[in-house]
């Protein structure tokens, strides 16, 4: 087992006072000398190589381009390794891992990859550093800190399969992009509020593999073949020169002092501030609870100064989106009226995604927007950002073979923009309608209340099937396939309010069928 290592720098390599990282050759000599032969004790053949990468820095110092250029240090030796564990300070951890878990999916036009990971890539880090180093420049390994724990703990999480960017601290495996830190202090740093551990080490490592995501569709996606490579190291080369070239921006809400007669607002003017001087082409509000922002005028939104700042940044192409300060639960901005004057100028939720993930991917997807002929708009923009590219996000209007895969009694996927909803009715079974209850769309013609309600399938073989409460079959798309034929089903909104339900099968990259298509 051949485990690569990439040593950013951090708490976990630093020593002296202040403290201030090793560089690589001096910490990979320590690393070498006292942490390999323990590593080798526990996994005799597990070999260890440190990989090349100049830019050691405390992670606060951290920017995107640094992303790309660790993703394009690991990319040359994927073939060459069975996984890999990034060393990294906690600071900016969770941001770096987010980033990877983007840069190392290579997208396509339509928004679907073509090229995955197939292996682990898992970050790591330490709230206390790794050695000591004495006055005659000798190292040693300091006891009774997570430095040490939580390096072998990677080590064993990259031995595992895991086809993910994950982060392990604490003996606890998380998904790089669901993370956020939530402790400066106790060696328990960090945290996956809204989706679960994909696994814990104690006496053994414990996975849960439900958790995980799948390993390639096909071989052609997978970063283990040749072609899948190259077209990523393209796509990363793109993004490494054009990823600074506009500016994606978080901007949090807080109590602010604002007056109507005359307009005086403090939040406005630092967010009109940073629209005029910097080159903005995206921004992450992070909102107060299921995602209400101060409008600026409490009885009329439209009068206020953030409505009117807002409404002029959508109508100039800047893509919108609302997250929450709140760590735990879902974006519905729709619940409050402070929240709701939100849709009108062009902002859009994103569910339960993290503003740590929300910020990398749109600035991922941001550099991209011109990538090899892909023109993503303002509306393409903001659609993927609402959609789960690598398990960031829950998926909110598909229902795929390798997530949950079913639709049980009342459960629905929607359109992103909450404009129509497809509904396993306990009576009526699947079921298309619009907002405002009208169906659209449904499988069965006359459904028999004595055998519903029943559970819609989208199956591996490509068929959405609906069974009855006897797990009889009543309808199907006729879409099964011999072959591999994972798919999704998808409720899509365009422009225009058109919606379309069809099933893609993205081990073949095509539309199997459409069952509907047609305006609001």
């Amino acid at each position: 087992m051949n485990i690569a290592i990439l040593y950013t720098g951090g708490t976990i390599g630093c020593v002296g006072t202040p403290l201030t990282p090793l560089k690589t050759p001096d910490f990979e000599t320590a690393f070498q000398s006292i942490v390999y032969p323990i590593v080798q004790s526990e996994y005799p053949h597990c070999k260890l190589t440190f990989l090349p990468f100049e830019k050691v820095l405390d992670s606060t110092n951290l920017q995107p381009t640094d992303w790309c250029d660790m993703a394009l240090q690991i990319l040359p030796h994927y073939a060459n390794y069975d996984g890999f564990v990034v060393l990294h300070g906690t600071d900016t951890m969770a941001f770096t891992a987010s980033a990877l878990s983007f840069l190392f999916t290579g997208m396509q036009a339509d928004g679907f990859p073509d090229a995955v990971l197939s292996k682990p890539i898992v970050f790591t880090g330490s709230q206390v550093p790794l050695f000591h180093k004495d006055t005659s420049d000798n190292y040693s390994l300091l006891f009774n800190t997570d430095a040490l724990q939580n390096v072998c703990g990677a080590i064993a999480a990259a031995q595992l399969g895991i086809p993910e960017v994950s982060l392990f601290f604490n003996d606890t495996l998380f998904r790089g992009n669901r993370t956020v830190k939530t402790n400066a202090d106790a060696f328990h740093a960090f945290s996956s509020p809204n989706y679960p551990n994909l696994g814990e080490y104690g006496i053994e490592f414990s996975l849960e593999n439900d958790h995980m995501l799948h390993l390639p569709t096909t071989q052609d996606i997978s970063l283990d073949a040749p072609q899948a490579q190259r077209r990523l190291r393209a796509q990363l080369e793109y993004l490494l020169e054009h990823i600074t070239h506009s500016a994606v921006i978080p901007f949090k809400a807080f109590p602010a002092f604002y007056t109507l007669h005359p307009h005086k607002n403090v939040l406005g003017e630092l967010l009109q501030a940073a629209i005029d001087h910097v080159d903005v082409q995206g921004i992450i509000l992070e909102a107060y609870g299921d995602g209400n922002f101060p409008s600026g005028a409490p009885d009329d939104p439209t009068a206020g100064t953030i409505y009117q700042i807002l409404k002029a940044a959508h109508a100039q192409g800047i893509v919108l989106i609302d997250c929450t300060q709140v760590l735990d639960g879902v974006v519905d901005a729709n619940v409050y009226a402070a929240g709701s004057w939100l849709a009108e100028v062009g902002v859009a939720g994103a569910y339960d995604m993290t503003p740590i993930a929300a910020l990398t991917k749109l600035i991922y997807l941001n550099a991209l927007r011109n990538y090899n002929g892909f023109n993503w708009d303002q509306h393409t923009l903001t659609r993927l950002m609402q959609t789960n590219i690598t398990g960031e996000i829950m998926d909110v209007n598909r229902l795929d073979t390798r997530g949950k895969g079913y639709l049980g009694v009342g459960e629905s996927i929607q359109t992103l923009n909450g404009n129509a909803q497809f509904v396993n009715d306990a009576v009526a079974g699947p079921v298309l309608k619009d907002a405002g209850g009208k169906v659209m769309w449904q499988a069965l013609q006359e459904p028999e209340i004595a055998i519903m309600p029943g559970r819609l399938y989208m199956q591996g073989d490509g068929n959405l099937v609906f069974y009855d409460n006897s797990n009889t079959p009543l309808w199907s798309s006729q879409t099964a396939t011999p072959s591999n034929a994972t798919s999704m089903l998808i409720l899509d909104d365009e422009a225009g309010n058109k919606i379309s339900l069809s099933i893609y099968n993205y081990a073949k990259g095509e539309t199997s069928r459409i069952l509907f298509k047609g305006a609001v």
